[in-house]
C-alpha cells in the first residue's frame, strides 16, 4: 500500500503544475507585451523626429521676426513658416517675403544669421530711390503693400537718384519698415544661394494665424 500513488494526488500535482505554467505564461506574455509597447513607442518617436528634420531640411521651417524691420506687416516676436520647396521648382518673384542667410558684409554673417525681407527687384530689374520714393524699371513703384506715406532712405548701395541694375542671379529686397531697416539699400543685392525660402505662413500669435498675402507687382 505504500508503495501506491494516489489518482488525486497525481491530478493535483498535474492541475498545481498546470497552474504554475499558466501563471510563468501569463508573466512571460505580459513582459513580451510591455517590450513591445516600448519597442513601438520607441520607433514612434524616431519616425516622427525623422519626418521632422525631412520637413525642416527640404520642406519648410518656423522663423521667428526680430526686430521692427518689417513692420507693420510683421512685428517682432511673430513666427512665420518658411516654405524651402518652392525655390526648387521656381525663381523667387517681386513681393515674396523672403528668408535669407546675411551677407558676408553684415556684422552677424559669421554666425549665421538671418534676416526677412521682401523682394523688391530680380534679376536684370533697375531700382532707384530717389526722393523717398522707389522706382522700378523707369516706373515709379506703388507700394500698395506699405502705409501711405512711408519715405525709402537711401543707402550705401542705392544712393540718392543713383539707378541700380541687379545683376544675375541676385536679388535686391528691402525690409517694409524703411526707415527702420538695414537691406539691400546698404549691403546691395543678395545671392539667391543665400536665399532660404519664402514665408508664407504665420502661426503665432493665435490672432494673426493664416496665410501671408501674396504681392506682386
Amino acid at each position: 500500500m505504500g508503495t501506491c500513488k494516489s489518482p488525486w494526488r497525481f491530478i493535483t500535482f498535474h492541475i498545481d503544475d498546470k497552474l504554475v505554467n499558466m501563471k510563468i505564461d501569463l508573466k512571460s506574455q505580459a513582459g513580451f507585451s510591455i517590450g513591445n509597447f516600448i519597442l513601438e513607442f520607441v520607433q514612434s518617436i524616431v519616425l516622427a523626429l525623422s519626418v521632422f528634420v525631412l520637413l525642416y531640411i527640404f520642406i519648410a521651417q518656423p522663423n521667428e521676426v526680430k526686430g521692427t524691420s518689417m513692420v507693420p506687416n510683421f512685428t517682432d516676436g511673430e513666427y512665420l513658416l518658411t516654405d524651402k520647396l518652392s525655390y526648387r521648382f521656381g525663381d523667387p518673384q517681386r513681393g515674396d517675403v523672403v528668408v535669407f542667410k546675411a551677407p558676408p558684409s553684415e556684422p552677424c554673417a559669421a554666425d549665421q544669421c538671418e534676416y526677412i525681407k521682401r523682394i523688391i527687384g530680380i534679376p536684370g530689374d533697375r531700382v532707384m530711390v530717389k526722393a523717398g520714393l522707389v522706382y522700378l524699371n523707369g516706373a515709379l513703384l506703388n507700394q500698395f503693400f506699405l502705409p501711405e506715406g512711408v519715405i525709402s532712405d537711401p543707402g550705401s548701395f542705392c544712393a540718392e537718384g543713383v539707378e541700380k541694375t541687379v545683376p544675375q542671379g541676385y536679388y535686391l529686397a528691402f525690409g517694409d519698415n524703411r526707415s527702420h531697416s538695414r537691406d539691400g539699400r546698404e549691403f546691395g543685392p543678395i545671392k539667391r544661394e543665400l536665399i532660404v525660402g519664402k514665408a508664407f505662413f504665420e502661426y503665432w500669435p493665435l490672432s494673426s494665424i493664416g496665410l501671408i498675402p501674396k504681392v506682386r507687382f
